[in-house]
C-alpha cells in the first residue's frame, strides 16, 4: 500500500495544514472540499495511520500526522528541487519575463536592471506589475515569474526568497501638523488622534508584522506618490522609504517622528526577489535577479542620509568642538 503514496497525496496533506483547513486547501489547490476530504482519507488508508482529528469544526494534526509532516515536505521539496535543476540544464532562453515590483522598492537598481536587460536579451518581452504591496499572489499564481517583495508580506512556502537591499522606513509627519512638535515617544492616546497614511493592504501582510503599527483611524492611498502628497498638506503622519523623502527631510518640510513603541530611526525592510520553487526563472529571469543584487550593493553604499539643517549644523558645531578640544590637547 506505500507504494501507492503518490507526490499528489503529499502535497494535498501539506496544503490542508499549511492552509488550516481542507476547504481552504481547496481552494488552495483549485480542487473542491471533497476531493481534498477523500484525497486525504485514502493517503490516511495508505499509510495505516490518522493524520488529522476531525472531530472539532477545523481538522486537527494528530501526533502521527505532525510526524510526518516534516518527512512529507522534505519529499515534497527535493521534488521541486529536481524539477528546477532539469529545467535549469534544458537551458531555455523564456520568450517572455514578467516581473511583479512593490512600489517601496528604490527606482534607481531597478532601472538600471531593466535598461540592461534590453540590452542583453532584446528579444524576451519584458513585462511589468508595479504594486503597493500584492506582489506575492500574481507569483503564486503562475501570471509573473518574478517577484520583488518586502519583508512584511506572507511567505508561502511554495517560493523562494533570495534577499536584495533593506529600505529604511522612517515616520514622518509634515513641519505644520501637530504631531510635529513632539520630541521623544509619542503616546498612543495622542497619536491616535490623528490620521495615519498607509498604502499596504493588510491582506497582504504577514500576521507576524501586523504589529508594526495598527493606529485607529487610517486612510489607505494606492499610490505612494499620493501618500506623500497627503504628507506634505498636512493630512496625517505615515512611514515613506527614505530614498523618497531624503529632500522633503533636508528642506524640512516634513520632520521624523517616534510614535510610541516603534523603534528610534523608524523600521527596516528587507526587499527580496522570489519565484516559485517548482518554476525557478530561466537565464533571462537569472540574469535579472543577479544583476539586481548587483545593482542594490551598488545603490546601498553609494546612498547617503541628508540631514535637515538643524541637525546638520548640531553635528558641525560638535564636530568643531571636538577637533578644537584636541588642539587644545596637542599644544
Amino acid at each position: 500500500m506505500l507504494d501507492g503514496v503518490s507526490l499528489d497525496q503529499l502535497r494535498t496533506f501539506i496544503a490542508a495544514v499549511d492552509e488550516g483547513s481542507f476547504s481552504a486547501a481547496g481552494r488552495r489547490l483549485r480542487r473542491a472540499q471533497s476531493v481534498v476530504s477523500q484525497t486525504l482519507a485514502n493517503l490516511e488508508g495508505q499509510l495505516g495511520v490518522k493524520l488529522f482529528d476531525r472531530s472539532t469544526r477545523f481538522p486537527v494534526l494528530t501526533d502521527q500526522g505532525r510526524a510526518l509532516l516534516a518527512d512529507a515536505r522534505v519529499v515534497a521539496g527535493n521534488v521541486d528541487l529536481f524539477k528546477a535543476r532539469a529545467k535549469s540544464l534544458a537551458g531555455g532562453l523564456e520568450p517572455e519575463l514578467s516581473v511583479a515590483v512593490d512600489m517601496m522598492f528604490p527606482p534607481a537598481p531597478f532601472t538600471a536592471a531593466v535598461a540592461g536587460f534590453q540590452q542583453k536579451f532584446p528579444s524576451t518581452l519584458l513585462n511589468f506589475d508595479v504594486e503597493s504591496s500584492a506582489v506575492v499572489e500574481p507569483v503564486l499564481a503562475g501570471r509573473c515569474g518574478v517577484g520583488v517583495v518586502g519583508s512584511w508580506a506572507f511567505a508561502p512556502p511554495q517560493l523562494t526568497y533570495e534577499r536584495l537591499l533593506t529600505v529604511r522606513i522612517p515616520i514622518v509627519v509634515s513641519s505644520k501638523h501637530p504631531l510635529a512638535k513632539h520630541r521623544g515617544p509619542i503616546p498612543e492616546a495622542i497619536s491616535a488622534k490623528h490620521i495615519f497614511l498607509t498604502h499596504v493592504d493588510q491582506a497582504d501582510v504577514s500576521q507576524a508584522q501586523r504589529f508594526i503599527l495598527q493606529p485607529a483611524r487610517l486612510w489607505r492611498l494606492s499610490h505612494l506618490e499620493t501618500k506623500l502628497a497627503f504628507l506634505r498638506a498636512g493630512l496625517g503622519y505615515a512611514g515613506m522609504p527614505l530614498h523618497m523623502i531624503e529632500a522633503d527631510l533636508a528642506s524640512g518640510a516634513l520632520v521624523q517622528i517616534r510614535p510610541e513603541d516603534s523603534p528610534a530611526e523608524g523600521y527596516v525592510i528587507s526587499m527580496s526577489a522570489i519565484y516559485r520553487t517548482d518554476s525557478p526563472p530561466g537565464p533571462a529571469g537569472r540574469w535579472f535577479i543577479d544583476f539586481l543584487k548587483q545593482e542594490n550593493a551598488t545603490w546601498s553604499t553609494g546612498t547617503a542620509v541628508a540631514l535637515p539643517p538643524s541637525k546638520a549644523k548640531r553635528q558641525n558645531s560638535s564636530s568643531r568642538r571636538s577637533l578644537a578640544k584636541g588642539r587644545k590637547r596637542s599644544r
